[in-house]
């Protein structure tokens, strides 16, 4: 029996008249599951007095077949016929047509606990929409799968706001998707009728794998947890031209590019002695993405202690020593990037270009540390009336 019982088993088992005589929109993906693998369409679907009526998809699609990036246009659930609209297609929120006929929108989305997965911020967008239409809000709550005891990184200038970042939020923020629904709903006053199904028996220091739930990934290129334990730091590497391991079957593990040298890059990053973590000599050939075809010299991550391992830092560091050695080829990666057409996209993912200048002055990666600790002290501050577990 899993330790935990997730949002959706509660609200089907123990609250169904937050439902009950009501039309439900329900935004989901694949990893809206309960704990024997049923999907919350169908268990919302069979609930007595209950009219779920539309499906809102995130990023990636309902199914998760899409890769990043790829918009998302309109479809039907072959499973349930019902109409899913894309909020990840020509715009991220719902409109006014898609809540039509909706009394409530229920929210079930793994979220994995890093601020520029936009799973949250559709989350925030179309709460923001059901305020403008009197649509209520019930968000399922699911463990965060780093935890939710540490905290790490800078907390972002609201001046380089994006879809990976629509408010400011340590890269890895430590709330679980409904404590954070509450926080973003009061704090930055998003305005809806919210309601937050919460978790049975998760406490803050829990990792995913002492939840007993099962592991669904919920986006292509999340497919284990040890995935989702880098992805703070490894997501950094889309704001430069090196490959991020898309293409390869190590995701945010696997860091590379034809101009490195994989030992002289992994005894580099060695040197660094950062907390919790070893680094490889690795060579992989992504089959799609960056360099598709091309063979990548690198390193690949091992989390040797998951307390311990700082993931934000260990991504700075994976940038910061391959522009280093691969000067000459090391480039930012250039905008659009996540629906920003201007900024650099490795300036939306810190939130500053504060980060990014210092990198290219040659400032170690422990005073970049140091620089962001008295604002991160006081978010902790910010958020501690929102946490609800223990």
């Amino acid at each position: 029996m899993p330790t935990v019982r997730s949002g959706l088993e509660v609200l089907v088992h123990d609250q169904q008249s937050l439902l009950q005589g009501r039309r439900v929109a329900l935004l989901a993906h694949q990893a809206s599951v309960d704990s024997r693998y049923a999907h919350a369409a169908s268990l919302l679907g069979d609930l007595r007095r209950v009219r779920l009526v539309r499906l809102l998809a995130p990023e990636h699609g309902l199914w998760g077949a899409a890769q990043d990036h790829a918009r998302v246009g309109a479809t039907r659930d072959p499973a349930t016929g019902l109409p899913v609209f894309s909020l990840y297609g020509s715009r991220p929120a719902p409109t006014r047509a898609m809540l039509r006929g909706a009394d409530v929108l229920v929210v079930d989305l793994q979220d994995i606990g890093a601020r520029y997965y936009t799973f949250v911020w559709t989350m925030a967008l179309s709460m923001q929409a059901c305020a403008r239409v009197g649509v209520g809000v019930v968000v399922l709550d699911r463990p965060n799968p780093l935890g939710g005891a540490v905290v790490e990184g800078n907390v972002p200038d609201p001046a380089f706001a994006s879809f990976v970042g629509l408010y400011p939020l340590p890269a890895r923020h430590g709330l679980t998707i409904g404590e954070l629904a509450a926080y973003l709903n009061e704090r930055h006053a998003l305005g809806c009728n919210l309601t937050v199904a919460p978790l049975k028996g998760w406490r803050r220091a829990m990792l995913w794998e002492d939840t007993g739930l099962p592991w669904v990934a919920p986006s292509p290129n999340m497919p284990t947890p040890d995935t989702a334990r880098v992805y703070p730091g490894g997501c950094l590497v889309e704001g430069t031209n090196l490959s991020e391991g898309r293409g390869t079957t190590r995701p945010f593990e696997w860091i590379g590019a034809p101009y490195l040298d994989a030992h002289r890059y992994a005894d580099a990053l060695e040197a660094e002695r950062l907390p919790g973590v070893r680094f490889r000599p690795a060579r992989f050939v992504p089959t799609f993405h960056k360099w598709a075809g091309r063979l990548c010299d690198g390193a690949q991550v091992h989390v040797t202690d998951r307390a311990r391992f700082k993931p934000f830092l260990t991504g700075l560091a994976l940038i910061a020593v391959a522009r280093r050695q691969g000067r000459r080829h090391f480039a930012w990666r250039r905008p659009p990037y996540e629906f920003e057409r201007r900024r650099l996209p490795i300036d939306i993912l810190c939130g500053t270009d504060a980060i990014r200048r210092a990198i290219e002055r040659g400032t170690s990666i422990a005073m970049i540390e140091r620089s962001w600790r008295p604002d991160l002290t006081r978010w902790l501050g910010a958020r501690a009336p929102y946490l609800a577990y223990r």
